[in-house]
């Protein structure tokens, strides 16, 4: 998979894409990450990417020409149109669901706002859909694009050890996580559970099972909506609610 950010600070984006799991993945051929200064296609020999907007308002607004031509030599490197993403306040907040979904993607691309915003015609012209991380404002794009892209690339083959490692994580399967333990067994006065040292492997399953179920239940319960539920998930969460 190739994924393409387009920012004005492409080294603040490369030096988080190149450490950890991602940093590795990359070196190993596994995800393809590329950042893209759109600085460098403006044609102003000021080296201007933004102006100030129509009908006033404070802040700036970036120019359409820079951000265009920018996905324009893109999508000429890739010899193909890739789906772009602006990264915005006001797009569909980012799911699990949606990073798996947009895993099956050979190319995306990830458009990085910043000052006031970008031109409405880049918008309605290039950009296929709209990507919100959170109801709150950042100062750039930046963040949620490096936020999409390292949830993306964690599912690719190859990425982590093994599916497991993923579809067990919470939001994975519509649930949180349950609680992870590891040695001391004992620690400030606080004990492993006894049921996840007796090697009884579905006893421990059943019990991580419940503790997800539990964990959704008293911290998201607006998550059990749409969560992979089986008729034992639901008694457990009738006995919860009593």
């Amino acid at each position: 998979m190739r994924i393409d950010i387009l920012t004005l600070f492409p080294e603040m984006c490369m030096s988080v894409l190149s450490e950890s799991i991602i940093g590795r993945a990359r070196e190993a051929g596994l995800v393809e990450i590329n950042c893209h200064n759109i600085r460098d296609y403006t044609l102003s020999k000021h080296g201007s990417v933004d102006d100030a907007p129509y009908g006033g308002g404070m802040g700036m607004i970036m120019q359409t020409q820079p951000v265009y031509d920018c996905f324009d030599a893109v999508c000429r490197q890739t010899g193909t149109r890739p789906h772009l993403i602006y990264t915005s306040p006001q797009g569909k907040v980012f799911t699990q669901q949606r990073a798996k979904e947009l895993a099956g993607y050979d190319n995306i691309a990830i458009l990085c706002g910043h000052y006031e915003g970008i031109d409405e015609r880049i918008i309605s012209e290039i950009v296929d859909e709209e990507i919100s991380v959170g109801d709150y404002v950042l100062t750039g794009g930046e963040l949620p694009a490096l936020i999409i892209a390292d949830c993306v690339s964690r599912m690719l083959p190859g990425v982590l050890p093994n599916e497991e490692a993923y579809t067990l994580e919470s939001h994975y399967s519509g649930l949180l996580e349950h609680p992870q333990y590891t040695r001391p067994f004992e620690w400030h006065g606080m004990q492993v559970p006894d049921v996840l040292i007796s090697g009884h492997h579905a006893n421990i399953e059943k019990w991580q099972r419940e503790q997800s179920l539990r964990r959704t239940f008293e911290r998201r319960p607006d998550l059990l909506e749409n969560a992979e539920l089986t008729e034992e998930d639901r008694k457990y969460l009738s006995s919860l609610a009593k």
